[in-house]
């Protein structure tokens, strides 16, 4: 029993910097940074609830933790995005950060292809700012 007990611990130990390493980055700046977003981006929870009113250009932000890339149902995805996804793009706060960066480059690294290209043309340069946002869409994503 003692063994068991001990296994469980250590596996749970082993899952924490999973977890914690999505909620890097300060939450509060993260929703001041977020203001930028909206423009394009809303988060709307699975109840339809608006956690963030925002524009339509851009799929809705709400559980993109974890998400596959170009799978939110209710967007129309580039082609390169949705090839990202389907070639084993799940959004975690290193992919997203690099991504807002520069979504075409990103795209284009990640599938080896210089004509891929997404339609996000906002680019957030700043490292920091964007681990923020992403720890705010975190945040309100559980």
């Amino acid at each position: 029993m003692k063994i068991i007990n001990l296994v469980s611990a250590f596996s749970l130990a082993l899952s924490v910097p999973a977890f914690a390493q999505d909620a890097s980055g300060d939450p509060e700046k993260g929703a001041r940074e977020f203001n930028k977003c909206k423009a394009c981006h809303s988060i709307i929870d699975s109840s339809g609830e608006a956690v963030v009113k925002g524009g339509k250009v851009g799929p809705n932000l709400y559980g993109v933790v974890g998400r596959q890339a170009g799978s939110f149902e209710d967007f129309n995805y580039s082609e390169s995005m949705v090839a990202a996804g389907e070639a084993g793009l799940n959004w975690d706060t290193e992919q997203f950060v690099s991504y807002v960066a520069d979504p075409t480059g990103f795209l284009r690294d990640y599938l080896e292809d210089d004509k891929a290209k997404g339609k996000m043309i906002f680019k957030l340069n700043d490292e920091e700012d964007a681990q923020n946002v992403w720890a705010y869409i975190a945040s309100v994503s559980e």
